[in-house]
């Protein structure tokens, strides 16, 4: 029950986050296409990543009483997406030290209160520039999910060993019973013939 809350939750912040950075990289890669230009490389990879690990992390959150029998399948799936992550971050290393805002002085100006005096302000305009702070975005989003497939497939070989264990558990105690119930149904049988022999003998 545990891991199911846990799993599903997990789940849900991956397809949270993944949804709008898979967005924002279409958004680059179709302007690309337009422009009959090649996507570089940091932006392809990470939108390939994310489209196939949205899929996957659908795929299994919807199918999840098929996942929790294949947990130790999905925890080692889990597990290569923290490394394509990883991967795909680092290609998109360079957009960590950029600086998405520029904040610049305009001009000042002077307000009249009458016979109480003047004040003087200063304006300042600030200038978002929206190509960055996107990649930047998807920079982040792809950190998080590094961390959130990492924490998946730990929860998943976790459940995945416990499943296991507690199958081999019952293999036992099935085999252990089988094999008592039938040495109990020859007993009886063996019981009869020999008192039989011992009548023949005598």
């Amino acid at each position: 029950m545990m891991f199911a809350i846990f799993f599903t939750f997990w789940r849900f912040a991956q397809i949270i986050t993944l949804i709008p950075t898979m967005g924002m990289l279409a958004y680059f890669v179709h302007g690309y296409v337009e422009l009959n230009q090649l996507t570089p490389n940091y932006i392809l990879v990470l939108f390939i990543v994310s489209v196939i690990a949205l899929a996957w992390s659908i795929y299994t959150l919807f199918s999840y009483h098929r996942s929790s029998a294949n947990a130790q399948f999905v925890a080692v799936i889990d597990l290569l997406f923290v490394g394509a992550f990883i991967g795909a971050v680092y290609a998109l290393r360079m957009i960590a030290s950029a600086d998405c805002t520029r904040i610049t002085r305009g001009d000042p100006y002077d307000v009249s209160f009458g016979p109480f005096g003047s004040a003087s302000f200063t304006t300042w305009d600030a200038d978002f520039d929206k190509t960055c702070a996107m990649l930047k975005a998807s920079f982040a989003f792809g950190i998080m999910n590094c961390v959130f497939f990492f924490i998946t497939s730990i929860l998943a070989c976790l459940h995945g060993d416990r499943t296991s264990s507690a199958d081999r558990n019952t293999y036992y105690r099935e085999t252990h019973t089988h094999r008592h119930s039938h040495r109990g149904s020859r007993s009886p049988h063996s019981r009869h013939s020999s008192h039989s022999h011992r009548r023949v003998y005598v």
